[in-house]
């Protein structure tokens, strides 16, 4: 579980979003966290403590005096044990009294006591939103080393449509799991990634392409994203969620993966070539759909541009740069083998034939291998597999 041994601390305001943060914090629970529920009064008039003490099987809190409290200082013993603290619905009274020091209820006290990282999610009406005093307010917040979630725009609670909504219960928990979900060991690092797989236009209507998901090179990119480094995504065609919190360079074609990789590969740290880039592409492609005949058709084939090969040719001093390599024989022989002919400083090598690390599936079975060594890994799933690699690469 990601939260295992985490203390989340969500604050809930008086708002209608308020209906969305139970889901929330069944979120965290499931994975392991330990989450704390603050309420103000108002908030209270929107849903019930009980909601929130039945999903989580203890007191929610909403006074400061509350004498059957476990603390004997309750909002200093909490500002302590928390990890992360989240404001949402975060109303604009609330907004206001943080901005400008006021703490009089649990959760504004508990706030102003926390020394870690805190996280505000406005949510109201369009109008009061974009009041220049909130708006103010907002950027104090920002000043003091808050980070603000942008609110979404679309129908608000009273019919009106504009920006104030606050986003879906998933993107909070995105945001929670970037801050605290793992040690930022990668911290000032730039780390490039390539997932999905490229298309290479037959006509208008058809392609050639592979059955790559993008899963594990989209499970890379998150974990690197989880541990502090910026991250850009260059993808192809994949069906997975692209994560949150990183650069995203949509590609089509292998020719357009190399023109954008090799345009961002030197300012990168670390390289991660995980999508499944076309070795061949149509030497031409008709302007207009190809028609059925009774006749035999063929395709003429040229090799496409080996961007492994150029990024090891153009590598610059301190930079570390995976590659991937599927086979379906002569697994480690091959990939050693590529990991010398493109100058790479690892490869993650799979088969196709072994089970749990084909196309598609959720779990891989990876040997990494570098110069000194080959590194085969149990089944796990591509996230656990994600980390590892990043492991090997920080620790090259």
């Amino acid at each position: 579980m990601l939260l295992n041994g985490k203390c989340v601390v969500i604050g809930v305001t008086g708002s209608i979003a308020a209906y969305k943060i139970p889901n929330l914090a069944r979120m965290l629970k499931k994975q392991g966290a330990d989450v704390e529920i603050l309420m103000t009064p108002n908030a209270c008039n929107f849903i019930n403590p009980i909601t929130f003490e039945s999903l989580l099987g203890h007191k929610c809190l909403v006074e400061t005096f509350d004498r059957n409290f476990q603390y004997s200082v309750e909002h200093v013993a909490l500002a302590k044990k928390a990890d992360v603290v989240l404001i949402a619905p975060a109303s604009a009274n609330v907004i206001g009294k943080v901005a400008s020091g006021i703490a009089d209820d649990m959760l504004t006290t508990t706030v102003m006591a926390c020394t870690c990282t805190k996280i505000v999610s406005p949510a109201m009406n369009h109008n009061m939103f974009h009041n220049p005093i909130v708006q103010d307010n907002i950027e104090k917040l920002r000043k003091f080393g808050y980070k603000i979630v942008e609110p979404d725009r679309g129908m608000l609670a009273n019919g009106d449509s504009g920006d104030g909504r606050m986003p879906e219960p998933e993107v909070l928990y995105e945001y929670i799991l970037r801050e605290i979900a793992c040690e930022k060991d990668l911290a000032g690092k730039r780390v490039l990634v390539t997932a999905g797989a490229t298309r290479e236009s037959i006509d208008p209507v058809r392609f050639i392409t592979n059955h790559s998901s993008g899963k594990m090179g989209i499970a890379v990119a998150k974990a690197a994203m989880l541990r502090g480094a910026e991250v850009t995504l260059v993808a192809g065609h994949t069906e997975a969620q692209l994560p949150p919190f990183v650069n995203y360079v949509p590609v089509e074609s292998a020719e357009d993966m190399f023109n954008a990789v090799t345009q961002l590969s030197n300012k990168q740290d670390f390289i991660i070539k995980a999508a499944a880039v076309a070795d061949y592409t149509p030497k031409t492609t008709a302007d207009n759909k190809i028609k059925k005949s009774d006749n035999d058709m063929s395709i003429e084939l040229k090799r496409t541009k080996d961007i492994l090969k150029y990024l090891g040719e153009h590598k610059r001093e301190g930079q570390k740069i995976c590659g991937f390599s599927m086979e379906t024989e002569n697994v480690i022989e091959n990939s050693s083998k590529k990991l010398h002919s493109k100058n790479c400083d690892m490869i993650c090598a799979n088969s196709l034939r072994t089970a749990g690390a084909g196309f598609g599936v959720d779990t891989n079975v990876i040997t990494m291998i570098t110069k000194d060594d080959a590194d085969e890994l149990p089944l796990m799933s591509k996230e656990e597999a994600a980390h590892r690699i990043l492991d090997k690469l920080r620790d090259l």
